[in-house]
């Protein structure tokens, strides 16, 4: 069974840091892009941060500066440092992956999410 497993969430006082990890696992022969959303309450989901499997990374404005995408291709996580957190980036944070997964036919690529993680900011 191929999944996406976030951890790391929590809750944080404002000005701190944490720092989320997504392993993805399974029947996995290779992963290309890797992402982080985030849902806040009452909101729609929107994109945190990307990274390709070269390392290049794009970042939304709202966190440039802030929070820092990466990851491990041969462990296949990607992690999402946060810094300088604010009550605004209070949210669910999801991981999100383009995989390449092996099939009784062959090869395919599909786009899976992870289950969510909750990171709460307190003023």
């Amino acid at each position: 069974q191929v999944q996406l497993v976030e951890s790391g969430g929590g809750l944080v006082q404002a000005g701190g840091s944490l720092r989320l990890s997504c392993a993805a696992s399974g029947s996995i022969v290779d992963v290309a892009y890797m992402h982080w959303y985030r849902q806040a309450a009452g909101k729609q989901r929107e994109l945190v941060a990307s990274i390709n499997a070269g390392g290049i990374t794009n970042y939304a404005d709202s966190v440039k500066g802030r929070f820092t995408i990466s990851r491990d291709n041969a462990k296949r996580t990607v992690f999402l440092g946060m810094n300088t957190l604010q009550p605004e980036d209070t949210a669910v944070y999801y991981c999100n992956a383009d995989l390449l997964l092996r099939s009784p036919s062959g090869q395919v690529w599909r786009n899976d999410w992870g289950q969510g993680t909750q990171v709460t900011v307190s003023a």
